[in-house]
């Protein structure tokens, strides 16, 4: 696809100027928009003077703070100008975020003012950082500057950059689960995606100009922040939810009227687990588009969303930060082929290779998944022996292992570092997870393997009971354990049952949703000499 003439926001901006772009409408009552004219002349603004402080194509532009309209604009600004933007998770340590900063090689760095004490206690670590500035508030050092100070006297026309070349990229680092953040780097030519799939994957699902598009998660992640970008692309309106808090997300969906959703487990859980008195305040027909990412739903809590919202309404994607999108589950399947996350979309191709390297050719047997697609990003930043480690003949994995079926459906069993192998035979907690989930007493279930002298490793669930659950949890412990495996045995094969149970209040999760089993494991792990990550 050639690089496109115009920028999508400023072919918006010229033919609908008035209409909404981004609304930020905050449970304090505050409320922030932009139209589509105000929205590109913000961000040529912003392009401006990124330009001034010596920002060229291709150059990275750190930023960070919660969700709103500045959180936005760095990404259309930085696209006009070919560079490169980079989100770092402001709930990430000092060390975390420095490392993210100083990794990617960033020059300058746009962020809110919560944010800004974080930046100014590791600017010291980050010597290629030129320039901190503060957004939305007051900096936190005398080296940061204020936005409007940054922003002062620049034109709202279009930056004025080099024709040709190379087209913006977009670098988001992987949420690190199992291991430091890779900075996965996609080049893009004008859309938010390479070749035709994007906008072809778009018509399918029905995606339109009338719909409304609601941050259902942190927008420094890369689904969240990529939909946001695709919502505008599509001359959509964006409500933005500063954070993300169940009952006022049903306000701002029945105040808006809110079409698409783009959305990881954690959040449409506690959606779905809001009383019914609560939920019932609030309208929720008009969404038409759930898109389920991030991590699997499982089939349970697929079930729980079609009790509140729309049937035909739920979608499911599978993909990751590195591959794209990949496959696409309709609704008229979601019911009938529990567990799976669809079919390779159009121009996907997908391979499954056992532990041998030999390719999969029979459907329900487990492979890892392989890739090779137009929307695979082209480099980890500074890491190209992870990089080669992860294809086979223009083919890219990022440790997933599947199965497909008779009629070519996908199911993820689990990451491949997240396999139990107990007594020589893999276990995939997934699979355990979402039978778990199936029984009434249980809220959200997480499967590790804990060493054993015997078997090697031994299947352990962590459960988190269901609200309504009254009893002692110690009681629970002694009793729920009987409970849930015989409400597994009709699920699975025995060796799949865990052999203990533990209650938590909570599980660990990162901000896209994705289990922490990282966490979970080490403490059965950390004085062993086998190490598992």
């Amino acid at each position: 696809m050639a690089e496109l003439d115009v920028d999508f926001l400023s072919a918006h901006a010229e033919a609908m100027p008035d209409k909404l772009a981004a609304i930020d409408d905050r449970p304090d009552g505050s409320l922030r928009s932009a139209s589509f004219a105000q929205l590109e002349a913000d961000a040529n603004r912003l392009a401006h003077a990124l330009q001034g402080a010596g920002v060229k194509a291709h150059d990275r532009v750190a930023w960070s703070g919660p969700n709103s309209i500045d959180a936005l604009l760095i990404t259309h600004a930085t696209r006009k100008l070919r560079a490169t933007p980079v989100a770092v998770n402001y709930r990430f340590t000092d060390e975390e975020a420095a490392f993210v900063v100083d990794d990617s090689d960033s020059v300058v760095a746009w962020v809110d003012a919560e944010t800004a004490a974080l930046f100014a206690r590791f600017r010291t670590r980050t010597p290629k950082l030129r320039e901190v500035v503060v957004f939305d508030g007051t900096p936190a050092a005398q080296d940061q500057q204020r936005s409007i100070d940054f922003l002062q006297g620049q034109p709202e026309s279009a930056p004025n950059v080099s024709p040709g070349g190379e087209g913006a990229a977009t670098m988001h680092y992987t949420s690190g689960t199992t291991g430091q953040p890779k900075g996965a780097v996609r080049r893009a030519t004008g859309h938010p995606e390479q070749g035709e799939e994007l906008p072809s994957l778009l018509d399918l699902i029905g995606y339109g100009p009338g719909d409304v598009y609601i941050t259902t998660g942190p927008l420094y992640h890369s689904g969240p922040g990529e939909f946001a970008t695709i919502s505008t692309m599509l001359g959509n309106t964006t409500v933005i939810q500063r954070r993300f808090d169940p009952e006022d997300w049903l306000r701002l969906v029945e105040k808006y009227r809110v079409t698409s959703v783009y959305a990881a487990p954690t959040p449409i859980r506690r959606i779905c687990q809001l009383p019914d008195e609560t939920k019932t305040r609030y309208d929720r027909s008009s969404v038409r588009i759930a898109m389920a990412g991030a991590a699997p739903w499982t089939h349970a809590l697929k079930l729980a969303y079609l009790r509140d919202f729309p049937e035909e309404s739920l979608w499911e994607v599978y993909g990751s930060t590195e591959l794209g999108v990949n496959t696409l589950l309709a609704p008229a399947d979601q019911r009938r082929k529990p567990g799976s996350c669809g079919k390779p979309i159009p121009g996907v191709e997908i391979a499954l290779f056992d532990e041998a390297g030999q390719l999969v050719s029979e459907p329900d047997t487990p492979g890892e998944l392989f890739v090779r697609s137009p929307l695979l990003f082209d480099a980890y930043h500074n890491n190209p022996e992870k990089f080669a480690a992860a294809q086979r003949d223009g083919f890219f994995s990022v440790g997933d292992i599947a199965t497909f079926d008779s009629e070519g459906f996908y199911f993820i069993c689990d990451r491949k570092a997240d396999m139990i192998i107990s007594g020589g035979v893999n276990i995939y907690p997934a699979e355990v997870e979402a039978a778990l989930e199936l029984h009434p007493r249980v809220q959200e279930a997480a499967v590790i393997g804990i060493p054993s002298d015997e078997w090697g490793e031994t299947v352990h669930a962590l459960v988190v009971l269901a609200p309504d659950s009254t009893r002692d949890p110690q009681d629970l412990v002694d009793r729920l354990g009987d409970q849930l495996r015989e409400h597994l045995r009709e699920h699975l094969a025995g060796f799949k049952v865990p052999r203990s149970f533990e209650i938590r209040q909570e599980l660990p999760h990162n901000g896209a949703g994705k289990l922490l089993k990282r966490e979970l494991r080490e403490p059965f792990w950390k004085d062993r000499t086998r190490k598992l990550v």
